[in-house]
């Protein structure tokens, strides 16, 4: 089937198999590794992308859901350099093995836009669906309260 969308600002028109996975999609058709795949289950967030500034498990979504749409990876959200998100990030070494950390950037990014100054209940509520086997959750929870408080400290 014939698709329309937007991935990391560019419009894109395609061929796409109707049972293919939107992870699938972006990884082997549009060579976005950013995007992980781990569980395949919508359980590890290793797959979040953001959909309309929204994030989403694009392991559980066929890639034709997303026709007419806006998405996001770690490679659009960065553009040319790393974000106020991944600075944070590195500088509270919220970051180890790096396979969680496209998703968490992208969880915490779609968490900013809907709430630009959550509490550490909300940022732990926006990350449930993702897990970190190496760096527990406190870095991670401190980098995106960072991250927020620097946005808030930029007007933005």
């Amino acid at each position: 089937m014939r698709m329309s969308l937007k991935v990391n600002g560019q419009a894109i028109e395609t061929e796409i198999s109707p049972i293919s996975r939107l992870s699938g999609f972006l990884r082997d058709v549009l060579g976005l590794t950013g995007v992980k795949e781990g569980c395949c289950e919508g359980e590890c967030g290793a797959c979040t992308v953001l959909l309309d500034g929204q994030p989403v498990d694009s392991c559980l979504m066929l890639a034709f859901q997303a026709a007419g749409r806006e998405i996001t990876t770690i490679e659009g959200l960065c553009g040319s350099g790393i974000n106020d998100v991944q600075q944070a990030f590195l500088k509270m070494g919220a970051v180890q093995c790096g396979y969680c950390t496209p998703g968490m950037v992208l969880a915490a990014e779609g968490l900013l836009l809907a709430n630009p100054s959550p509490g550490e209940a909300e940022i732990r509520h926006a990350l449930a669906g993702n897990i970190c086997r190496c760096t527990g959750f406190e870095t991670i929870v401190q980098a995106i309260a960072t991250a927020a408080a620097a946005r808030q400290g930029a007007g933005r």
